[in-house]
C-alpha cells in the first residue's frame, strides 16, 4: 500500500468535484476546492473521520469494500478506480458486471436534464437512473429488485409492464427488447447476470422463446415508441440515445416532435406532475 500516492491521489480527485457532479447544492462560497472531505464521506457512506484520516497518512489500510465504497462517493471510472485498488494494494475488481458504475460524464449529463424525460439503463436493460419526468412518464423503473429489474424478463413474464403500450405494438416491443438482449448475451456469454435472465425466460415464456430462436438483430436506431398514458392520452415519442461503450451504458432522452400534439401533451405532463399519484 502506497499511503502517499493514495492520499495524494484521493484529493486531487475530490477537489475535481463540483456539488452539482454528484446531485449537491452550491451554497455561498467553498473555501476549499472541490468537494469538502466530509461530502466525500457521507456519499461513500463512511464516517468523516475515517476517510479524512485516509488522506491524511492516517489509520489503518481500508478494505477493499471501503475503497469500493469510495470509488462511487468521489464518481471515479473504472479504470480510475483500478488504480485506487492498485494504490491500496490490492487486485483490481472483476469487470464481469459493469452495469451498475455510471460513467462519471454521462451521470453529469443526465443530472442537469431536468425538463425532459431521461434514463440511464445498462446492457441488461436495467435502469439505473431516472429523472423525474421520465417516472412521470412511464413510472418509477428503479424500484424493481432481482431478476425484475431486468426490462426483458418484465416484459415476458409481468402484463402490468405493457399496459402502457397500444395492444398492437407488442409483438413488435418484445421483438425489440429480446434482440437487445440477445445482443447483450453474443457480446458477453460468460455473463452469469444476462445467462440467467435468458434462461428463466426460455424455462418460463413460450413467446420469448419462439423470438429468441428467430436470433433478431437489431440496430442502434431506436423507432418512434406510442405510449398511452393514463393521464395525458396517447403520445409518440423519439428515444435519443448516448451509448458509452465502456461500460454498455445508454443514456435515452425522451423528446416529440416540436409543435405536434404530443409534444404538447408532454409538455401538458410535466405541468401536471406535482398532481400525480
Amino acid at each position: 500500500m502506497d499511503r502517499a500516492e493514495l492520499a495524494d491521489f484521493l484529493r486531487t480527485r475530490r477537489e475535481a468535484l463540483r456539488p452539482e457532479d454528484v446531485g449537491l447544492p452550491r451554497t455561498g462560497r467553498r473555501r476549499t476546492a472541490g468537494l469538502r472531505r466530509e461530502e466525500i464521506a457521507a456519499l461513500s457512506s463512511m464516517s468523516s473521520d475515517y476517510y479524512s484520516r485516509i488522506e491524511q497518512q492516517r489509520g489503518p489500510r481500508p478494505s477493499e469494500q471501503m475503497l469500493a465504497a469510495i470509488a462511487h462517493g468521489l464518481r471515479l471510472s473504472l479504470d480510475e478506480r483500478d488504480h485506487l485498488f492498485r494504490l491500496g494494494g490490492y487486485a483490481t475488481p472483476l469487470r464481469v458486471s459493469r452495469s451498475d458504475h455510471i460513467n462519471p460524464g454521462m451521470l453529469a449529463i443526465f443530472q442537469r436534464m431536468e425538463d425532459t424525460p431521461a434514463q440511464i439503463m445498462n446492457h441488461l436493460g436495467e435502469t439505473l437512473a431516472q429523472n423525474r419526468f421520465s417516472a412521470l412518464l412511464i413510472g418509477d423503473q428503479t424500484r424493481h429488485t432481482g431478476m425484475a429489474r431486468a426490462l426483458a424478463y418484465r416484459w415476458f413474464t409481468d402484463p402490468a409492464e405493457r399496459q402502457l403500450f397500444p395492444a398492437e405494438d407488442h409483438p413488435g416491443n418484445g421483438r425489440t427488447i429480446t434482440a437487445q438482449l440477445h445482443g447483450a448475451h453474443t457480446r458477453d456469454p460468460a455473463n452469469p447476470r444476462v445467462s440467467a435472465v435468458v434462461q428463466a425466460l426460455l424455462e418460463s415464456s413460450e413467446e420469448f422463446t419462439e423470438i429468441w430462436n428467430e436470433h433478431p438483430v437489431i440496430g442502434p436506431y431506436c423507432a418512434p415508441k406510442r405510449i398511452n398514458h393514463p393521464q395525458v392520452g396517447s403520445m409518440e415519442l423519439h428515444g435519443q440515445s448516448l451509448i458509452d461503450p465502456d461500460q454498455s451504458q445508454i443514456l435515452t432522452v425522451f423528446t416529440a416532435s416540436p409543435g405536434s400534439e404530443s409534444h404538447n401533451k408532454l409538455q401538458f405532463l410535466s405541468v401536471l406532475g406535482g398532481h400525480l399519484v
